[in-house]
């Protein structure tokens, strides 16, 4: 797909999970909607599992009276989420999806994480093969040997391995030492890099004086290596200063920059500015060797509980 915008915008959040607080609803999410359409950000990235249909539905609200090609919509099979002892499981999971947000179709459609992977991969592969407007099929959270399984999978169904979505950011590159990034090269498959921001601590928003607030499962993730993360911030910060930009567009320009397309999580209008400012950087080669250079004499593992090393 070449009409794919530099870069995602997330609507994990928009499921009310809590995770950012519970005061987001379709009123206060409507203009950060309407600020990324204006911009030619149109690419959502949702999921089922957030909210347990929440964020589908809100974000449904808001594409229900647009043109279907003026957006692009990215959603996921979540084992976790469907009947996993039902022949008819993903044909009912993403008809479900479908009917929830008033489409025809998905733009892009992923396997959500590599419980049973194999397995739901196939069923995958089984669904759309043969069918009109089969969207770009991507595999997220695969380590390179998982990534190259599944898209053996999809071959054997006439179909190909379209998008990987992983972590990945300035501290945390294990998809590129991995080979995940040069295999989705070569390959031409589109790589979506998620936290890139690492959950704020790339942002500048926090140091040792201003930690993260405690009780969450970043704050315990992070606060630990504030030293640490100042030291990159502070890299950040020079690159910025140059660009005339906050601290938290050189990261996500940084992926944009490794060729890969990050998703941002919104949840105010401010955020999709940061994107349209971190979309319109280009840093040089000697600036992304700069800042990868001070990440790695860090030494940092922000793996999270949920993920595994990539190698």
């Amino acid at each position: 797909m070449n009409n794919l915008p530099k870069i995602a915008l997330g609507a994990w959040a928009w499921g009310n999970d809590g995770t950012f607080g519970g005061s987001l609803t379709a009123d206060t999410l409507r203009p950060i909607f309407d600020k990324a359409m204006e911009n030619g950000l149109n690419l959502w990235d949702t999921a089922y599992a957030y909210g347990m249909g929440t964020s589908e539905k809100v974000l449904a609200g808001f594409v229900k009276d647009l043109p279907r090609d003026s957006f692009l919509i990215s959603d996921k099979f979540t084992p976790q989420c469907a009947d996993a002892s039902s022949p008819t499981a993903m044909k009912d999971m993403i008809e479900m999806q479908l009917k929830l947000m008033g489409l025809d179709r998905f733009d892009i459609y992923w396997i959500h994480n590599v419980w049973d992977a194999p397995k739901w991969t196939e069923e995958l592969a089984k669904y759309f093969e043969g069918k009109d407007n089969v969207p770009m099929i991507g595999v997220s959270n695969h380590n390179l040997a998982e990534i190259k399984q599944a898209d053996e999978i999809l071959k054997a169904h006439g179909l190909k391995l379209s998008a990987v979505q992983n972590h990945y950011s300035l501290i945390n590159r294990s998809s590129e030492d991995s080979g995940i990034l040069d295999y989705c090269k070569e390959n031409d498959i589109t790589f979506f890099s998620y936290m890139v921001l690492e959950q704020g601590a790339l942002s500048g928003k926090y140091d040792t004086a201003h930690p993260m607030p405690a009780g969450s499962a970043r704050a315990d993730s992070y606060n630990p290596i504030l030293d640490k993360l100042e030291v990159m911030n502070e890299a950040l910060g020079k690159i910025a200063d140059k660009y005339g930009v906050g601290i938290a567009q050189v990261p996500v320009a940084w992926a944009i920059a490794k060729g890969t397309l990050p998703i941002i999580g919104v949840t105010k209008v401010s955020h999709v500015e940061d994107a349209v400012k971190a979309a319109n950087i280009t840093l040089t080669a000697d600036e992304v060797a700069e800042l990868e250079s001070v990440a790695d004499g860090l030494g940092l593992n922000v793996i999270r509980f949920w993920e595994k090393e990539m190698k």
